[in-house]
């Protein structure tokens, strides 16, 4: 699939382009891919094989269980899609993707993304063409498209004019170093639990002071990580 728009342009290169653009095609992500804001293309890297039987994958040197990727058939594919755009490679060895790294990408030009399968790809393939490894967690998927996916929604959301209202994203967890705070709505007791009153009290001193309290508990609580680098992101931002 492709678009015409100006903005934010991603490339996925893959072995399974039905895949896209799944979630991303509908909610904001969609409307976003409709109304041009970003553009989405697939690449079939089996495409780019010589062989008659199109194969992409080779057994690992050295030996062991699996197949590999082949370094000369990715790099034909990378080479017909490369331009100044940053190479994402998704890896459960890569740095843990974070917030500021999204935002950072949000205002960039783009993306190309190569999501693996099997055991992975040549390590030839990584140096030679710069892909920067990305993980998006400590598990192991069955291959880089569902990571793809996840990078993709974090960044479309925030493109200019994605979200409604763009100050809804900035207390959201991690924006300001800390998980977000609880949420509630009506009514105001249910199954008899009740909205704390602090939030019924039309005080906006009283409910931001609630608000991040609650914010810096849950973070202490459920991410002692995020919490030993909260002094850190108090810091305004350069």
């Amino acid at each position: 699939m492709s678009g015409q728009a100006a903005g934010f342009r991603a490339t996925v290169l893959t072995l399974y382009p039905e895949m896209f653009p799944g979630p991303l095609g509908v909610s904001l992500a969609g409307k976003a891919l409709a109304d041009t804001a970003w553009s989405l293309e697939t690449v079939q890297i089996r495409d780019f094989a010589t062989d008659r039987h199109r194969m992409v994958d080779d057994t690992p040197a050295g030996g062991g269980a699996g197949m590999v990727m082949k370094a000369d058939v990715l790099a034909r594919a990378v080479d017909a899609v490369a331009d100044e755009r940053p190479r994402l490679f998704m890896s459960p060895r890569g740095k843990p993707l974070s917030q500021e790294r999204v935002r950072e990408l949000a205002a960039g030009p783009g993306a190309i993304i190569l999501c693996g399968r099997f055991e992975g790809v040549d390590e030839r393939l990584i140096e030679a063409r710069g892909f920067e490894e990305v993980s998006i967690g400590d598990y192991i998927l069955s291959g880089g498209e569902t990571a793809a996916i996840v990078v993709l929604d974090a960044i479309v959301r925030l493109l200019p004019g994605v979200m409604g209202n763009a100050q809804s994203g900035e207390t959201e967890s991690f924006e300001t170093g800390l998980l977000e705070h609880p949420q509630y709505t009506k009514p105001q007791e249910w199954e008899g639990r009740r909205i704390p009153d602090v939030l019924l009290s039309g005080n906006h001193g009283a409910i931001e002071k609630w608000r991040r309290a609650e914010a810096e508990k849950l973070t202490q609580e459920r991410r002692p990580d995020l919490w030993d680098r909260y002094p850190q992101a108090r810091k305004p931002r350069q």
